[in-house]
């Protein structure tokens, strides 16, 4: 999910309501400055972070849509569990990345600095977000209607990935809750993620993410741990 660098090299992209009104809305119309403050102050104060996901692929003349669960934890650790159609497991204990689909002969791994998946900024969300210093050209989206009633849209271009994507845009509730994320890269390929069900400061083992290979599973390096 190069990565949508918040504070990575994206996203870092997941409580508070600005006095004066739901995301700093006025008479004026959305403040954009006020928005990113609220985002910014949401996922701040967590230390953890659970979410149901859904995943939208199209390139290439493929179109793909995945579900499951998603886990972060402070300093950069991150599990996606693919529950639908199939289970797979992308995971980093903030040093080394996996990927693994149960029932395979190999599982894929490679250090987060070598990382180049558009899932990896988001483990970088929580404690220290930035989003007005993450993206470039970043503004409000006014033509499109958001998934819910008082929502917003931003669009603006991750820094570190301008030779990859063309655009990205946050959708994001009244509380500052970042509810979908969609990346358009240069060549046309679309990625979107949908969360929901967010939970913040849960508790979360640190063996969850932790990935020991099973027996008989060949280990590959790859920086290109996209599902």
């Amino acid at each position: 999910m190069a990565s949508v660098r918040w504070s990575l090299r994206v996203g870092s992209v997941l409580l508070g309501v600005v006095a004066g009104g739901v995301l700093g809305l006025c008479a004026q119309g959305p403040d954009l400055h006020k928005i990113a403050e609220t985002v910014d102050s949401h996922y701040n104060r967590l230390n953890t972070l659970q979410a149901e996901f859904t995943e939208i692929f199209r390139g290439g003349g493929l179109t793909r849509n995945e579900t499951g669960v998603m886990y972060l934890k402070k300093p950069g650790k991150m599990r996606w569990d693919y529950t639908s159609p199939q289970k797979k497991l992308f995971v980093t204990d903030g040093k080394t990345a996996w990927f693994y689909s149960p029932g395979e002969r190999q599982a894929r791994r490679t250090t987060i600095k070598n990382l180049d998946d558009f899932r990896s900024p988001l483990r970088y969300l929580l404690g220290k977000t930035k989003l007005e210093k993450e993206f470039h050209g970043l503004s409000l989206v006014t033509a499109d209607q958001p998934s819910a009633p008082g929502d917003v849209i931003l669009r603006g271009v991750p820094k570190g990935m301008e030779d990859r994507v063309q655009e990205s845009r946050l959708e994001v509730a009244p509380d500052g809750t970042i509810v979908r994320i969609s990346l358009e890269e240069l060549d046309g390929t679309y990625t979107e993620f949908r969360f929901s069900n967010q939970k913040g400061n849960v508790s979360l083992p640190e063996k969850l993410f932790k990935f020991s290979p099973p027996m008989g599973v060949e280990v590959m390096e790859s920086k290109d741990l996209e599902p």
